[in-house]
């Protein structure tokens, strides 16, 4: 694994329109939040040790803010041919078990990692209402083996600024995780793993 970090996507940047299927094949787009006050995406997969620290937490996170209408959505962008735990069907056992509030998508193509400039697992994006980049960084400082408690603090005060209708702070830390497990020869230039 690599250890990687986000490339902190520049703040104001529009939410880039995708439509990706689920693992049963129903496809999802960027317009079907549109009412939502907030936007988390959340690229996320399997077997990432980084993202199996946090799925639990990811969860609960996904049942809190539901009720407050903040939608989330999760996409896989990893190479299921590289990382076989990565596939759709390991995809659905993860909804089940950590009862996901969101829907896990699969990008087969890599394209709407790339154009998110998404570089790990996990890579936290958060859009307002008028669907511009607001956050973008790590849940908490909770990392494998560091003993920090995994609370989605970082996260949650962001979401809590856009629900509230305050400014989420500028001082944001990235994200740390494993690579993208990019398909053989299609690394995008901002990735440095």
């Amino acid at each position: 694994m690599a250890r990687t970090a986000s490339t902190m996507l520049p703040l104001g940047t529009p939410a880039p329109n995708f439509f990706l299927p689920d693992p049963r094949g129903d496809i999802i787009s960027l317009e079907r939040f549109a009412d939502a006050p907030a936007l988390v995406v959340m690229f996320i997969c399997n077997h990432c040790p980084y993202v199996k620290h946090l799925k639990p937490a990811l969860g609960a996170f996904s049942r809190d803010y539901q009720p407050k209408r903040v939608a989330m959505v999760g996409i896989n962008s990893n190479d299921a041919s590289e990382s076989p735990d990565d596939a759709p069907e390991r995809m659905v056992e993860d909804v089940a078990t950590f009862d996901y509030r969101f829907p896990y998508l699969v990008d087969g193509t890599q394209d709407v990692a790339k154009t998110y400039r998404a570089a790990c697992t996990p890579d936290f994006f958060l859009f307002d209402a008028d669907r511009k980049l607001v956050y973008r960084g790590q849940f908490d400082a909770s990392r494998p083996g560091n003993d920090v408690p995994v609370t989605g603090a970082d996260l949650r005060a962001a979401v809590d600024a856009v629900l509230a209708g305050t400014p989420v702070a500028e001082a944001q830390i990235p994200s740390l995780g494993c690579n993208i497990k990019w398909k053989p020869d299609s690394a995008p230039d901002y990735f440095a793993g």
